[in-house]
Protein backbone atom coordinates (compact mmCIF):
# COMPACT_ATOMS: atom_id res chain seq x y z
CA UNK A 1 0.00 0.00 0.00
CA UNK A 2 3.02 2.31 -0.05
CA UNK A 3 5.28 3.47 -2.89
CA UNK A 4 8.80 4.84 -2.40
CA UNK A 5 11.29 6.82 -4.42
CA UNK A 6 14.75 7.62 -3.05
CA UNK A 7 17.95 9.23 -4.29
CA UNK A 8 21.33 9.71 -2.64
CA UNK A 9 23.99 12.05 -4.07
CA UNK A 10 27.36 11.73 -2.31
CA UNK A 11 29.06 14.95 -1.27
CA UNK A 12 32.56 15.83 -2.44
CA UNK A 13 33.66 17.59 0.76
CA UNK A 14 31.53 16.74 3.79
CA UNK A 15 28.49 14.92 5.07
CA UNK A 16 27.44 11.45 5.96
CA UNK A 17 23.81 10.75 5.10
CA UNK A 18 22.16 7.44 5.93
CA UNK A 19 18.65 6.17 5.26
CA UNK A 20 16.82 2.87 5.55
CA UNK A 21 13.30 1.55 5.05
CA UNK A 22 12.70 -1.66 6.96
CA UNK A 23 9.87 -4.00 7.91
CA UNK A 24 9.05 -4.84 11.50
CA UNK A 25 8.47 -8.32 12.84
CA UNK A 26 4.86 -7.19 12.61
CA UNK A 27 4.54 -7.23 8.82
CA UNK A 28 1.84 -4.56 8.91
CA UNK A 29 4.39 -2.03 10.19
CA UNK A 30 7.51 -0.58 8.65
CA UNK A 31 10.05 2.01 9.74
CA UNK A 32 11.88 4.88 8.08
CA UNK A 33 15.15 6.23 9.41
CA UNK A 34 17.07 9.16 7.91
CA UNK A 35 20.17 10.78 9.37
CA UNK A 36 22.51 13.52 8.23
CA UNK A 37 25.91 14.20 9.77
CA UNK A 38 28.23 17.20 9.52
CA UNK A 39 31.16 14.96 8.65
CA UNK A 40 32.28 11.40 8.16
CA UNK A 41 33.51 10.98 11.76
CA UNK A 42 30.03 11.77 13.05
CA UNK A 43 28.48 9.49 10.45
CA UNK A 44 30.78 6.65 11.51
CA UNK A 45 29.75 7.20 15.15
CA UNK A 46 26.07 7.04 14.23
CA UNK A 47 26.50 3.83 12.24
CA UNK A 48 28.53 2.17 14.98
CA UNK A 49 25.81 2.98 17.54
CA UNK A 50 23.11 1.79 15.14
CA UNK A 51 24.90 -1.54 14.72
CA UNK A 52 25.52 -1.87 18.46
CA UNK A 53 21.88 -1.21 19.34
CA UNK A 54 20.23 -2.97 16.41
CA UNK A 55 19.01 -5.85 18.59
CA UNK A 56 17.61 -3.48 21.23
CA UNK A 57 15.96 -1.30 18.58
CA UNK A 58 14.46 -4.45 17.06
CA UNK A 59 13.03 -5.39 20.43
CA UNK A 60 11.61 -1.89 20.94
CA UNK A 61 9.87 -1.54 17.61
CA UNK A 62 6.51 -1.47 19.32
CA UNK A 63 7.36 1.65 21.33
CA UNK A 64 7.05 5.25 20.20
CA UNK A 65 9.84 6.63 17.97
CA UNK A 66 11.07 9.13 20.59
CA UNK A 67 11.96 6.23 22.90
CA UNK A 68 14.06 4.65 20.15
CA UNK A 69 15.81 7.94 19.40
CA UNK A 70 16.45 8.51 23.12
CA UNK A 71 18.05 5.07 23.30
CA UNK A 72 20.41 6.03 20.47
CA UNK A 73 21.16 9.47 21.88
CA UNK A 74 22.32 7.97 25.16
CA UNK A 75 25.12 6.29 23.19
CA UNK A 76 25.80 9.02 20.61
CA UNK A 77 25.85 12.29 22.59
CA UNK A 78 28.69 11.43 25.05
CA UNK A 79 30.93 10.62 22.06
CA UNK A 80 30.24 13.66 19.89
CA UNK A 81 33.36 15.67 19.14
CA UNK A 82 33.47 19.44 19.72
CA UNK A 83 32.41 20.72 16.28
CA UNK A 84 30.37 17.74 15.04
CA UNK A 85 26.59 17.73 14.64
CA UNK A 86 23.89 15.47 13.24
CA UNK A 87 20.16 15.24 12.54
CA UNK A 88 17.97 12.19 12.91
CA UNK A 89 14.45 11.28 11.76
CA UNK A 90 12.71 8.05 12.75
CA UNK A 91 9.14 7.15 11.85
CA UNK A 92 6.85 4.11 11.86
CA UNK A 93 3.83 3.47 9.62
CA UNK A 94 1.09 1.11 10.80
CA UNK A 95 -0.69 -0.21 7.70
CA UNK A 96 -3.72 -1.27 9.75
CA UNK A 97 -4.88 2.34 9.95
CA UNK A 98 -2.09 4.22 8.10
CA UNK A 99 -1.08 5.98 11.27
CA UNK A 100 2.39 7.52 11.02
CA UNK A 101 4.33 8.17 14.22
CA UNK A 102 7.61 10.03 13.96
CA UNK A 103 10.25 11.80 15.99
CA UNK A 104 12.76 14.23 14.52
CA UNK A 105 15.77 16.06 15.94
CA UNK A 106 17.81 18.54 13.95
CA UNK A 107 17.41 19.73 10.38
CA UNK A 108 15.85 16.93 8.33
CA UNK A 109 13.24 18.72 6.21
CA UNK A 110 10.01 16.73 6.46
CA UNK A 111 6.83 17.61 4.56
CA UNK A 112 3.31 16.20 4.33
CA UNK A 113 1.42 16.76 1.08
CA UNK A 114 -2.24 15.84 1.54
CA UNK A 115 -3.93 14.78 -1.68
CA UNK A 116 -6.28 17.43 -3.04
CA UNK A 117 -4.81 20.23 -0.93
CA UNK A 118 -2.40 22.88 -2.16
CA UNK A 119 -0.91 23.61 1.25
CA UNK A 120 2.05 21.52 2.38
CA UNK A 121 2.61 20.92 6.11
CA UNK A 122 6.04 20.81 7.69
CA UNK A 123 6.92 17.88 9.94
CA UNK A 124 8.54 20.00 12.60
CA UNK A 125 11.46 18.61 14.63
CA UNK A 126 10.99 18.33 18.38
CA UNK A 127 14.60 19.24 19.22
CA UNK A 128 17.65 20.92 17.74
CA UNK A 129 20.62 19.27 16.06
CA UNK A 130 22.67 16.72 17.95
CA UNK A 131 25.77 18.39 19.34
CA UNK A 132 28.10 17.92 22.25
CA UNK A 133 26.20 18.39 25.53
CA UNK A 134 22.82 17.96 23.78
CA UNK A 135 20.18 17.69 26.53
CA UNK A 136 16.79 18.16 24.83
CA UNK A 137 14.05 15.57 24.97
CA UNK A 138 12.64 14.31 21.64
CA UNK A 139 8.89 13.91 21.22
CA UNK A 140 6.67 11.66 19.11
CA UNK A 141 4.16 13.20 16.71
CA UNK A 142 1.28 11.30 15.11
CA UNK A 143 -0.51 11.90 11.81
CA UNK A 144 -2.94 9.79 9.80
CA UNK A 145 -2.23 9.21 6.11
CA UNK A 146 -4.93 8.98 3.46
CA UNK A 147 -4.90 7.65 -0.12
CA UNK A 148 -2.34 9.46 -2.32
CA UNK A 149 -0.92 11.48 0.59
CA UNK A 150 2.82 12.02 0.34
CA UNK A 151 5.66 12.25 2.83
CA UNK A 152 8.84 13.96 1.60
CA UNK A 153 12.13 13.91 3.54
CA UNK A 154 15.22 15.89 2.51
CA UNK A 155 18.55 16.12 4.30
CA UNK A 156 20.36 19.40 4.90
CA UNK A 157 22.55 18.94 1.83
CA UNK A 158 19.40 19.40 -0.28
CA UNK A 159 17.62 22.41 1.21
CA UNK A 160 20.70 24.18 2.60
CA UNK A 161 22.85 23.99 -0.55
CA UNK A 162 24.36 27.19 -1.95
CA UNK A 163 24.64 28.78 -5.38
CA UNK A 164 27.92 30.03 -6.83
CA UNK A 165 26.99 33.47 -5.41
CA UNK A 166 26.61 32.08 -1.89
CA UNK A 167 22.80 32.23 -1.82
CA UNK A 168 21.03 29.44 0.10
CA UNK A 169 18.38 27.31 -1.62
CA UNK A 170 16.25 27.34 1.53
CA UNK A 171 12.98 25.70 2.50
CA UNK A 172 10.81 28.14 0.54
CA UNK A 173 12.42 27.09 -2.73
CA UNK A 174 12.05 23.48 -1.60
CA UNK A 175 8.30 24.04 -1.26
CA UNK A 176 8.16 25.67 -4.69
CA UNK A 177 9.98 22.66 -6.16
CA UNK A 178 7.40 20.38 -4.60
CA UNK A 179 4.51 22.43 -5.97
CA UNK A 180 6.17 22.48 -9.38
CA UNK A 181 6.53 18.70 -9.46
CA UNK A 182 4.14 16.67 -11.65
CA UNK A 183 1.34 14.82 -9.85
CA UNK A 184 1.98 11.61 -11.77
CA UNK A 185 4.19 9.74 -9.31
CA UNK A 186 6.82 9.71 -6.58
CA UNK A 187 9.76 9.45 -9.00
CA UNK A 188 8.70 12.67 -10.73
CA UNK A 189 8.54 14.47 -7.38
CA UNK A 190 12.00 13.28 -6.40
CA UNK A 191 13.47 14.19 -9.79
CA UNK A 192 11.92 17.67 -9.81
CA UNK A 193 13.33 18.50 -6.36
CA UNK A 194 16.83 17.42 -7.34
CA UNK A 195 16.59 19.12 -10.74
CA UNK A 196 15.74 22.45 -9.11
CA UNK A 197 18.56 22.01 -6.58
CA UNK A 198 21.09 21.23 -9.31
CA UNK A 199 19.85 24.16 -11.40
CA UNK A 200 20.18 26.48 -8.39
CA UNK A 201 23.71 25.34 -7.55
CA UNK A 202 24.82 25.61 -11.17
CA UNK A 203 26.83 22.40 -10.92
CA UNK A 204 26.22 18.67 -10.85
CA UNK A 205 28.54 17.92 -7.94
CA UNK A 206 27.46 18.80 -4.43
CA UNK A 207 29.84 19.55 -1.55
CA UNK A 208 27.57 17.83 1.00
CA UNK A 209 25.62 14.56 0.85
CA UNK A 210 22.07 14.91 -0.45
CA UNK A 211 19.22 12.49 0.24
CA UNK A 212 15.62 12.77 -0.95
CA UNK A 213 12.97 10.25 0.07
CA UNK A 214 9.40 10.44 -1.24
CA UNK A 215 6.65 8.15 0.07
CA UNK A 216 3.08 7.95 -1.23
CA UNK A 217 0.10 5.96 -0.04
CA UNK A 218 -1.43 4.12 -2.96
CA UNK A 219 -4.82 5.17 -4.25
CA UNK A 220 -6.76 2.22 -2.86
CA UNK A 221 -5.91 1.29 0.73
CA UNK A 222 -7.99 -0.55 3.28
CA UNK A 223 -7.76 0.54 6.88
CA UNK A 224 -8.21 -2.36 9.24
CA UNK A 225 -10.24 -1.77 12.38
CA UNK A 226 -8.39 -2.13 15.65
CA UNK A 227 -9.44 -4.98 17.88
CA UNK A 228 -11.64 -3.99 20.78
CA UNK A 229 -10.14 -4.69 24.21
CA UNK A 230 -11.50 -7.82 25.81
Amino acid sequence: GIEFSTKFNPGTKSGGDYFDIFEHDDRLKFGIIVSSSSGYAMSALFLSVLMKLSAQIEARKGVDPDKVISLMLAEIVPNIQKNDSASLFYGVVDRRNYEFKYSSVGSIAGMLQVHGQDQVSWLEPSAGSLKKDFDEKPLTHTITLGPRDRLILCTEGVWNCQSSDGDVFGKEKLLKSLNRAPRTGVHDVRNEILFQVEKFMGQKETPRDQTVLVTEVKDRVIKLAKKSPV
